[in-house]
């Protein structure tokens, strides 16, 4: 199944796109959506710890299911002041 993935900040950058689409099993979770993309962008394996994801615009858990179609959004931490 097909998901649309959207990235910010730092990880876009990293990735070289804001959105991009994957192919993943149709068992899929937040987490294994990360974990294709980590594969394919090694660098964005350091922010697994620390970014927060969404699926259809509401924040999720990295065990979350997530569906054909689907938009899954990677945050990561925003500092400021």
């Amino acid at each position: 199944m097909e998901v649309n993935v959207r990235l910010f900040a730092r990880l876009r950058d990293i990735a070289g796109a804001g959105e991009v689409s994957r192919q993943v099993p149709a068992d899929a979770t937040v987490s294994t959506v990360w974990e294709t993309l980590a594969n394919e962008f090694p660098e964005l394996s350091e922010y697994r710890a620390s970014i927060s994801a969404a699926v259809n615009a509401e924040y999720s858990r990295m065990d979350a299911p997530v569906g054909d179609g689907d938009e899954v959004a990677f945050l990561p931490p925003v500092s400021g002041g």
